[in-house]
């Protein structure tokens, strides 16, 4: 706790320095003059999106080469089935046990709760996530915070992902990523990991719904178990499902570039300010 006090000090000094005119003239409509631009820095994260946006869907639909997004692909599934097993327990079901394969995808059994709800729940939930993984990945602080959840995820896909040898070695390795980039300046790679495992996650609902039920025709995905019980198409929800996720990135996207308008620099004096990589390593 003592190593969060300076960064969020020095944050929430630039906070009052920047907003302190606007406050005290509140006529002359500060958002109107301020508008929202982009800096350098800002703009090669969003470049960085874009290209990652492209990869992944190439990724995604190779034979073969398909397998690089295994732990991922793991990791995004898991915030499916979170979604749904959250969704259940808050509306009065009951989670009976929740399996996870990147051959199959994720299956959670429950039993009640509000179909309604918990249906839609495992797109939108794996959605909101990713937006807020994307948001994080704006800033290195903010990408510190998210990859110690991250990492604890994806030891936790072990529990309920098939237990072969692959699966275990690849989780692995994709928490040993997440860790390697904590050294390297000042975790300033990290940010970029976070915000690959982001973008993959909002755009998740889009790929998969897709790929169900355009490309092949499966009935058993969510969107058809929800056309059946509450009218509709199966496309018609896939493609509402898919819409909401957009809008939901695009929101962390317009957030993280309102509040983080720090440059290269910056950003490294306030990564080493919260939980400095060279000091904890010193320490050992």
């Amino acid at each position: 706790m003592p190593a969060l006090s300076p960064t969020f000090g020095k944050l929430a000094g630039r906070a009052l320095i920047t907003a302190g005119p606007a406050l005290a003239q509140p006529h002359l409509h500060s958002f109107e003059r301020r508008g929202l631009s982009v800096n350098h820095t800002q703009g090669v994260t969003l470049g960085v999106l874009g290209a990652y946006i492209v990869i992944i869907a190439i990724l995604w639909n190779v034979p073969y080469i398909r397998w690089v997004l295994w732990p991922f692909k793991m990791l995004v599934i898991a915030f499916h089935e979170f979604g749904h097993a959250i969704t259940a327990c808050c509306t009065g079901g009951r989670v009976e046990s929740i399996s996870l394969d990147p051959h199959e995808g994720g299956v959670t059994h429950m039993r009640g709760g509000k179909q309604f709800i918990t249906l839609p729940a495992g797109y939108l939930g794996s959605s909101l996530i990713g937006a807020l993984l994307t948001f994080c990945g704006f800033n290195i602080v903010a990408s510190k915070v998210a990859s110690i959840v991250l990492g604890v995820c994806f030891l936790l896909t072990l529990w309920w992902a098939r237990k072969d040898w692959l699966t275990i070695v690849t989780i692995l390795l994709a928490v040993g990523l997440l860790v390697a980039c904590w050294f390297i300046q000042h975790a300033e790679a990290l940010r970029f990991v976070v915000l690959f495992i982001g973008v993959m996650s909002s755009l998740y609902s889009v790929w998969d719904i897709c790929d169900d039920l355009i490309l092949r025709k499966v009935n058993s995905s969510d969107a058809s178990v929800f056309a059946k019980r509450y009218g509709g198409s199966s496309q018609c929800w896939g493609v509402i499902w898919s819409i909401v996720s957009l809008v939901l990135m695009i929101c962390g996207i317009i957030a993280a570039l309102a509040a983080f308008p720090q440059d290269w620099d910056q950003q490294q004096k306030d990564s080493q300010d919260f939980i400095p990589t060279v000091r904890l390593l010193m320490r050992v």
